[in-house]
């Protein structure tokens, strides 16, 4: 009788679950059947959702529910708190599994090269997210003293970013936030938050959704300059063309030319401004230097040789995720993912065998979470004719328990998915105490005991 297809996933957040969602909606799923194991570093899954989502959109954490119906299929097993390669290289993969499928994501952040970024109060936003989300590898503090901030970009983090930094501690306290998390924001300082973008409303990358969002807190007043409301031709053909953009610029425009109100903390969303230089004293950030930009016709922009100085005391950058290198795997220094062909990994021209990539490690850090789903699907697709081709490496240990004794024998610990069970338990009695869902376990090895590890 022929064995079931062994699959594993490096990486539990949407996109490797997706993969796994993908394989047991296939033809192969009934004959010979799959036998899928996810492999996590987190020993929660879930990835993004968890760490990555702001905890005001509870909306957007609710895809759990989908992935949960997927992880609950008995033919897939979790390994949580399982780092690669230290803990399974790909040559250790090779040995339980005919494919290996990587979908690590993208958790550091992009590179912005102007001079002064490297300042004391100046921070990646990536880094911001770890913390109000409560990850347990990043510090538990983060220093909230600047009264005026700066955030560079206009994308969704950009927005998480402004709105946490925004709100009241308080206003944030019914959500999922740990206590390390409320304390750090009742403590925060900030009065005026500024969103800066070099284009104009017609370019933001926000989701239209999310903007809105901005002006439903009662501590928040949103104020658009009306010199900041500018389309050129390009601009035009793009609200015309994309129903998003076109609402993004309707919102901004209706800000722009309403009285401001009296809510005390004040976010100021800025267009056609470059960032030029973060400026200092003494080691630490004192303001913000850009140059005003405008369009050039085609929905670019080029500089106007007119600079402002901000008043600023802290900077962050929300310029985009990056992917870390993966060993034993090429790599795209430029992009931050690894060379591939519809999701099989390429090395020298040649299909590496029996490797695949999905998610933001094999197109980048672009799109919203369900864009993975599409992913998914054409690696999948790939994988499965590789299968059905020969094209497959044989598996040493293909038997299920050959994993879990080679993990036994290294004397990793690790969660399942059982073991979520029983962290979302545990996280949800310490909410109901307070009268909230659920409070997040931060340390890593909370989690670990928590999940029974």
């Amino acid at each position: 009788m022929p064995r079931p297809l062994r699959v594993a996933i490096v990486g539990a957040g949407p996109a490797g679950i997706y993969a796994a969602d993908a394989l047991m909606k296939s033809d192969v799923a009934a004959d010979p059947g799959v036998s899928i194991d996810l492999f996590e570093r987190m020993p929660a899954p879930f990835g993004l959702i968890r760490y990555g989502v702001a905890p005001d959109h509870p909306r957007i954490k609710g895809i759990i529910t989908a992935l949960h119906q997927v992880l609950d299929k008995p033919q897939i097993r979790l390994f949580g708190n399982i780092d690669y390669p230290g803990d399974l290289n790909l040559d250790d993969l090779r040995q339980f599994y005919d494919a290996v499928v990587f979908s690590t994501g993208a958790s550091a952040d992009r590179a912005l090269n102007i001079p002064g970024i490297e300042l004391d109060g100046s921070y990646g936003a990536a880094d911001f997210v770890s913390w109000f989300d409560g990850h347990p590898d990043v510090p538990r503090t983060w220093p909230l003293e600047a009264e005026k901030v700066a955030v560079l970009g206009v994308g969704n983090v950009a927005l998480d970013v402004a709105r946490i930094l925004a709100k009241t501690g308080d206003e944030l306290l019914p959500t999922e936030i740990p206590a390390n998390v409320h304390e750090g924001l009742v403590a925060n300082k900030a009065l005026e938050v500024h969103v800066f973008g070099r284009r104009g409303p017609a370019q933001a990358k926000f989701s239209p959704m999310e903007l809105r969002e901005l002006d439903h807190s009662p501590n928040i007043e949103v104020i658009v300059n009306p010199e900041d409301i500018d389309y050129d031709e390009g601009s035009i053909a793009t609200r015309r063309s994309n129903k998003q953009a076109d609402m993004v610029a309707s919102t901004l425009e209706n800000w722009a030319i309403r009285d401001v109100g009296d809510r005390p903390h004040k976010l100021f969303l800025h267009f056609f401004e470059s960032p030029t230089e973060v400026l200092g004293e003494d080691g630490r950030v004192v303001g913000l230097r850009t140059e005003r930009t405008e369009l050039d016709g085609t929905g670019n922009v080029k500089g106007t040789g007119r600079f402002t100085d901000w008043d600023i005391q802290s900077v962050y950058r929300a310029v985009g995720y990056l992917s870390s290198e993966l060993p034993k795997l090429p790599w795209d220094e430029e992009t931050g993912t690894v060379p591939h062909e519809a999701g099989r990994v390429v090395e020298n021209g040649e299909h590496l065998a029996s490797t695949y990539v999905t998610g933001w490690i094999k197109r980048g850090p672009v799109g919203l979470i369900g864009h993975t789903k599409g992913d998914a699907n054409e690696t999948v697709a790939n994988l499965l004719a590789d299968f059905q081709a020969g094209r497959l490496a044989e598996p040493a240990a293909p038997e299920e328990d050959a994993v879990t004794e080679f993990l036994a024998s290294s004397g990793v610990r690790y969660t399942t998915w059982d073991g979520w069970y029983r962290l979302d338990a545990a996280e949800r009695a310490l909410g109901e105490a307070q009268g909230r869902e659920r409070v997040k376990i931060v340390p890593r090895e909370g989690m670990l005991d928590a999940s029974g590890a």
